[in-house]
């Protein structure tokens, strides 16, 4: 059976499963569509959890960056793992004894301000539709390969996925289906891993596969590890050596602070912490989630090695001189035709060179190289149709999880908290479902018109979320004197700062974009530390200036951080 008809079968078997999920979770109330009704096992949480959070740029994108830029790569991990840790240890039991459906909801009664409520919903609905932009553009980038559609008809195909069962099940679907995705992209990730890991050193466990020796044609270990392999290309080709990085150690700390403070201030996350019944079940499926997430990111440094390797010796050869476009492997002219891999004939000899500067002749898409990897490679039809559906299943997870943070913003804090706070529960769930609708078709016109590759795209949601509602969230649990004002200025002034950075340098002036010209050598990415600094600076001075907080608010703020007599979630 050839990889295309593989491919409609495994994939369509996957949306069938994620459909029929939705239809029998569908949530009758808007308990249910919130939180999944409150009682959701930790060890299920977890695993949902995770699903929510490896998003497309975890699946697709973070290999690609690890490979193409090695050592600089691991910014990314460290951020997005350390921040993970981070929410566990320092938000979810806290928020869960709260009892709260919503970071805004939170926000908006510890600083009894339906102002602060409002800042919070414009702070969730940015960070939402910047990260939903990049699952829309990583769900394009899987169906413009494998379906054989361009990218637009692959956003349009993965919008209509994913408002059927989020709009339709909402939290209590989205869970249950999350739980599929999650099995679904695991498998998909881990199985070319393995086959390359043994393939390459014989090693069965990718990660000690990547600090292994190479197998020579025979089978025997070459004597070269796999590492050092990577470096001698990498120099030979002008590149930095692989395991050296270049970056500036200032961003580098700035981008990963951002990542990092990022996670643990990410709406759609923080509200899987409400749909267990216990504090200590919020305790324990963020240590479940940590373990389903540390699969996935110890295998990303060796696939992304293994990949590397195989991609520049299938177009450079063996050789290292090139190899003729007109016998290109498969898998080259597969991708042309999606616009993701472009060859211009600099030399005129008919051949494909790779390599850093003038003399490249290959302009090849990041967010491919793990999508690509199983044709690189020759393995199985089965294999590569199964990267299909987990790079599906990674973008439309995710994606899912932000159309629910802003549908519930919209229709909970907005509406129901702020603006008609007489609608019933049912017209609650109505404004809910339309909010979602809307909000998908806004991100699928980011998906079609993305602002950059997927992981940066994220990136920049992360910084969002640290430089916004971090600081927010931390005082509110930590600070008894942290009133109003103060983190209604924080919340503006570390928001403002950031997209008037970003937006200049992604959006206004994209030229300028280069490490000279960034404030104090950070970069887009990173800037949202910086953000999340002015954020507290601001609110504390504010503070200082302004009203106390009121007693009642004290001891409510007290009283978070007992872990025994939390209530059930509740919307009101």
């Amino acid at each position: 059976m050839d990889v295309q008809t593989l491919t409609y079968i495994i994939v369509g078997m996957t949306f069938a499963l994620y459909v029929g999920i939705a239809i029998w979770s569908r949530a009758g109330s808007t308990k249910e569509f919130y939180v999944a009704g409150g009682g959701v096992h930790p060890v299920v949480n977890g695993m949902a959890t995770a699903a929510d959070w490896m998003s497309a740029a975890s699946f697709i994108s973070l290999a690609g960056i690890v490979s193409f830029i090695g050592y600089d790569g691991s910014v990314y991990i460290m951020g997005w793992t350390g921040g993970y840790v981070l929410l566990a240890l320092l938000m979810a039991p806290y928020l869960r004894k709260f009892g709260k459906f919503t970071v805004p909801d939170f926000v908006g009664d510890r600083y009894y301000s339906q102002t602060a409520r409002t800042v919070a919903v414009v702070c969730a609905l940015l960070v939402s539709f910047t990260y939903i932009a990049g699952q829309m553009r990583g769900t394009g980038v899987v169906f413009s390969r494998f379906l054989e559609v361009d990218i637009n008809t692959g956003v349009y195909i993965g919008m209509g996925v994913v408002f059927f069962y989020s709009v339709l099940g909402g939290m209590k679907g989205i869970t249950y289906t999350q739980v599929a995705q999650y099995c679904v992209m695991i498998f998909a990730f881990m199985v070319p891993a393995i086959f390359l890991s043994i393939m390459m050193t014989g090693h069965v466990f990718p990660q000690i596969g990547f600090g292994s020796e190479l197998l020579d044609a025979a089978g025997n270990n070459s004597g070269v590890f796999l590492l050092d392999k990577l470096d001698g290309l990498s120099t030979e080709l002008g590149f930095a050596e692989y395991t050296v990085g270049t970056k500036s150690t200032i961003d580098v700390f700035f981008i990963c602070g951002a990542l990092m403070f990022g996670t643990a201030g990410l709406p759609h996350v923080i509200v899987r912490f409400f749909t267990v019944p216990r504090v200590k079940d919020a305790r324990s499926s963020a240590g479940w989630t940590l373990v389903f997430i540390a699969i996935l990111y110890t295998t990303i440094p060796a696939l992304a090695a293994f990949s590397r390797v195989n991609m520049i010796e299938t177009i450079n050869g063996t050789d290292g001189q090139g190899v003729a476009h007109a016998e290109a492997p498969s898998w080259i002219n597969s991708w042309e035709k999606t616009g993701l891999i472009e060859w211009n004939d600099k030399n005129g000899d008919g051949k494909m060179y790779y390599a850093n500067g003038e003399t490249n002749e290959m302009k090849i898409d990041r967010d491919i190289i793990v999508l690509a990897t199983p044709e690189m490679t020759n393995l199985p039809a089965w294999v590569i149709a199964l990267i299909a559906a987990g790079g599906l299943a990674a973008a439309l997870s995710t994606s899912a999880g932000l159309l629910l943070v802003i549908s519930s913003s919209v229709s909970h804090d907005l509406l129901k908290k702020n603006l008609m706070p007489d609608i019933s529960d049912k017209q609650e769930l109505l404004y809910a479902r339309t909010a979602a609708g809307v909000g998908i078709l806004i991100a699928g016109y980011f998906g079609v018109n993305p602002p950059g590759f997927v992981a940066a795209v994220v990136a920049i949601a992360f910084g969002l979320a640290a430089s916004s509602l971090f600081p927010a969230i931390t005082m509110g649990i930590f600070s008894k004197k942290m009133n109003k004002q103060g983190a209604i200025a924080g919340m503006a002034a570390g928001l403002l700062f950031s997209i008037a950075y970003i937006v200049y340098f992604k959006f206004v002036n994209p030229a300028a974009n280069i490490p000279d010209n960034w404030l104090f050598g950070i970069s887009p990415e990173g800037i949202g530390l910086l953000g999340m600094c002015i954020n507290f600076i601001v609110a504390v001075i504010v503070c200082r200036m302004t009203k106390a907080v009121p007693q009642d608010v004290q001891d409510m703020v007290e009283g978070i951080r007992f872990p025994k007599g939390s209530g059930e979630a509740s919307a009101h």
